[in-house]
């Protein structure tokens, strides 16, 4: 009888901690949504939300960061997440065409550290990029994994085409503690097809995996999600598409209360769409419902507060003098 008990208590704590995942915003939180703009040559753009469905751009929607590494100088798919130690850690792709991706870091999302350029392919010299590169932190272990989409020609037969130049992704990743040392880069999904634009959520004492499939042949360009006990896998085979009959790339996701939102590029309608969920099973796509700056592409959304807020409006006042 002691043991069920005992199993009982345990299963209300655990039921518990899970519901602890469901954050409605609070009182003093609004939501921001980093992204860029055409090809992201100008840097990074931001978006405030009280809702996670109307957007509205900050800063004359003018970029807030300039690129400055790599050979083209880009900033694409910036995201950006609250580090355990307080500071913001900020990822891009800095090429359509090189073996590294930018790093920088700020205490306000206004001030930035010197933008850094992480060679995480650079072992692999025939890797023909790095593209969407994403942040999650993994407190079971006390580090950050990095994780991203790369090409590596002939290394695997699945998915292999000669399609749009060729490109047969997979996600690869590294881990760190302090974005100084980083652990050599290793592969973190591959299901035997073509596959980018992954980002990892903790869901209970899981992790679900958002992520495009990228097959040409037959075509699919949807999204899809696998689950994983251990941040860094390994992920279970993918879900049936949770996109529906149009090309969808990039989402980025966030629980409130009970209801999981996933925004995506629509990228050939030139728009921003959504999907919602409450079991991270059924879907629903809302695309009709979420009102994004025009122009809005590839881009994270994250949690901070309206003092936060604040001090990035007082740069959109400084701006327009």
């Amino acid at each position: 009888m002691l043991y069920f008990r005992l199993l009982s208590t345990i299963m209300l704590l655990l039921a518990s901690v899970a519901g602890m995942a469901q954050k409605p915003l609070k009182k003093n939180e609004v939501l921001l949504f980093a992204y860029f703009k055409n090809n992201g040559q100008d840097g990074l753009h931001l978006a405030t939300s009280p809702d996670g469905y109307q957007w509205t751009a900050l800063n004359n929607d003018q970029s807030f960061l300039q690129p400055t590494v790599s050979n083209d100088k880009l900033m694409r798919d910036p995201c950006i997440i609250r580090g355990k130690d307080g500071l913001f850690h900020m990822v891009w792709t800095t090429s359509w065409h090189e073996r590294g991706i930018g790093y920088a870091s700020s205490k306000d999302l206004v001030n930035w550290s010197v933008q850094q350029n992480i060679p995480v392919m650079e072992p692999e010299p025939t890797a023909k990029n790095c593209w969407a590169p994403e942040i999650t932190y993994d407190a079971r272990h006390d580090q950050y994994m990095i994780y991203w989409a790369t090409t590596i020609p002939g290394r695997f037969a699945q998915g292999e085409t000669t399609l749009e130049g060729g490109n047969n992704h997979r996600i690869y990743y590294t881990t760190t503690k302090d974005f100084k040392t980083f652990a050599p880069s290793q592969v973190l999904y591959d299901q035997g097809f073509n596959v980018i634009d992954a980002t990892v959520q903790p869901v209970g004492k899981r992790f679900v995996m958002f992520l495009k499939d990228e097959t040409k042949e037959p075509v699919q360009k949807n999204l899809r999600v696998a689950f994983a006990d251990q941040l860094t896998g390994p992920y279970g085979p993918p879900s049936a598409p949770i996109t529906g009959k149009y090309w969808a790339e990039g989402p980025t996701a966030i629980q409130l209360g009970k209801e999981w939102l996933v925004y995506f590029d629509k990228y050939t309608e030139h728009k921003y769409g959504a999907v919602s969920s409450t079991d991270l099973e059924h879907w629903t796509d809302v695309s009709d419902r979420v009102q994004f700056p025009k122009g809005t592409r590839h881009g994270t959304v994250l949690r901070i507060t309206k003092k936060e807020l604040a001090q990035l409006q007082a740069k959109k006042a400084t701006a327009a003098k």
